[in-house]
């Protein structure tokens, strides 16, 4: 299976870690995680500045303008606060 995750990238969903929401995430320490992958030059930003979710996968770090709702909704069957989507 795979994830789109906005502007014409796909990537296996296998190699996908973890799905963020840049908002809700903001804390001090998301932060600083954000910012070391970048100077590691981790991060694929393909969101034209305009970052709702970060993607953790395996070896990249991806900022995407699609929300976390909607990335894990395309996933499917991820745990999303009280409710389970399939897909």
């Amino acid at each position: 299976m795979f994830l789109h995750l906005g502007a014409d990238t796909v990537i296996p969903l296998r190699n996908v870690i973890a799905i963020f929401d840049l908002k809700i995430a903001g804390s001090a320490i998301t932060e600083k995680y954000i910012k070391k992958v970048k100077s590691m030059n981790k991060t694929i930003d393909i969101s034209d500045n305009n970052a709702k979710s970060f993607i953790i996968t395996d070896q990249n770090v991806y900022l995407s303008a699609i929300s976390s709702q909607t990335l894990k909704k395309r996933a499917g069957h991820i745990a999303v606060g009280d409710e389970e989507y399939g897909g």
